[in-house]
Formats: C-alpha cells, structure tokens, sequence
C-alpha cells in the first residue's frame, strides 16, 4: 500500500452545491473526469494489490536457476 490511503465516500456528489455555469462548464468537466480516472486508478491499484496479496509466490524460491 502506499503511504498516502484515500477513503472513497460512497454518498460523494449527492450533497454537493456545484455550480455549472458556460463560461467554466468546460474546464470543470475536464477536472472531473481527471479526477475520476485517478480514482479509477486508484481503485486498480488497490484490485492489484488484493490480487497479489492472493496469489502463492515465493521471491526466494532458486526453482528458477536450475540451469546450472
């Protein structure tokens, strides 16, 4: 895991008093969906981890210099 952990709240966005306006629709739009793909990320990485913390794999194990 990394040093810095970000809690997801579920109820995000509900209460939220976000005005849109035009004149900065389009740079908000554009903060939002940077931010939503860092939490897409986020949330792969954290699938990643749990997978790997799943799957059986010695780093120590020599079965792969037997060539010798």
């Amino acid at each position: 895991m990394s040093s810095t952990d970000f809690e997801l709240d579920d109820n995000y966005g509900d209460d939220d008093d976000v005005g849109f306006d035009e004149s900065s629709g389009k740079i908000t739009a554009k903060e939002s969906l940077e931010k939503r793909r860092l939490i897409d990320d986020l949330l792969a990485q954290r699938r990643l981890e749990r997978e790997l913390k799943d799957f059986d794999y010695d780093l120590d194990d020599d079965d792969l210099d037997d060539e010798d």
